[in-house]
């Protein structure tokens, strides 16, 4: 079974079967989200994430496992999602951006997909520069977007792949990744995987001839007649 993460693109959206396709919870303010008629829900969200890519760049990451898409997650600065303000621990702060959306499907879970895409993203906002964090709304109790509400990736999932809590609330903390933490997290392991390496395959230095030692002549080979 292969397992890779790649680029969100319009091709791969489509192909996810995730409910999150059709939600606009992000993308649109209440007002606009009552405007748009029935079934012509994932036509917009697909709207929107064109209009991101276009404007900001990669916004997210899909997850591949033998080159079907199981899950992904979208990220974007605040300004895209005005849909982030109905949080009651909004605005997220200034030098972050904001992610949105870790959905995985439910055949998937539990084998370290999500994980895969939170490091996916994150390696994305490194190599882009000048974004110093990730920040999310966490989906806490069973007053939160469980039951519908608000559109939140569970707290607890957040606190294991590395955020952790900016500001407290019992629904709906706002949680941060420092990416400078993710940097350092990703050299060490790339460290510890080269010692273990190093351990696993040690490298063989060449003999050394010692002085005033005579060299013994390896035996000759004979051939010997009938064979």
């Amino acid at each position: 079974m292969s397992r890779k993460v790649a680029r969100l693109t319009l091709d791969r959206f489509e192909e996810l079967r995730a409910p999150c396709r059709s939600c606009l919870f992000w993308e649109l303010d209440p007002v606009r989200r009552a405007q748009v008629c029935d079934g012509e829900e994932t036509d917009e969200k697909e709207a929107w994430l064109s209009g991101v890519l276009r404007e900001w760049g990669s916004c997210g990451r899909v997850v591949l496992v033998d080159d079907r898409p199981v899950g992904y997650v979208v990220y974007a600065p605040e300004a895209f999602v005005p849909g982030a303000a109905s949080f009651p621990t909004a605005p997220i702060s200034s030098d972050a951006v904001l992610l949105t959306t870790a959905w995985v499907h439910p055949d998937h879970r539990g084998g370290g997909l999500g994980r895969m895409l939170i490091q996916g993203m994150a390696r994305d906002l490194i190599e882009r520069g000048g974004i110093r964090a990730v920040e999310a709304f966490g989906d806490r109790g069973f007053r939160s977007g469980v039951h519908g509400q608000r559109c939140a990736a569970p707290e607890q999932f957040l606190a294991r792949v590395g955020f952790k809590t900016h500001r407290a609330h019992p629904t709906a903390p706002r949680l941060r990744m420092e990416l400078k933490g993710a940097v350092r997290w990703r050299e060490e392991v790339e460290g510890a995987l080269e010692r273990l390496l190093g351990v696993v395959r040690p490298k063989q230095p060449a003999p050394k001839a010692t002085r005033g030692t005579p060299k013994t002549p390896l035996p000759q080979h004979r051939e010997v007649p009938g064979q």
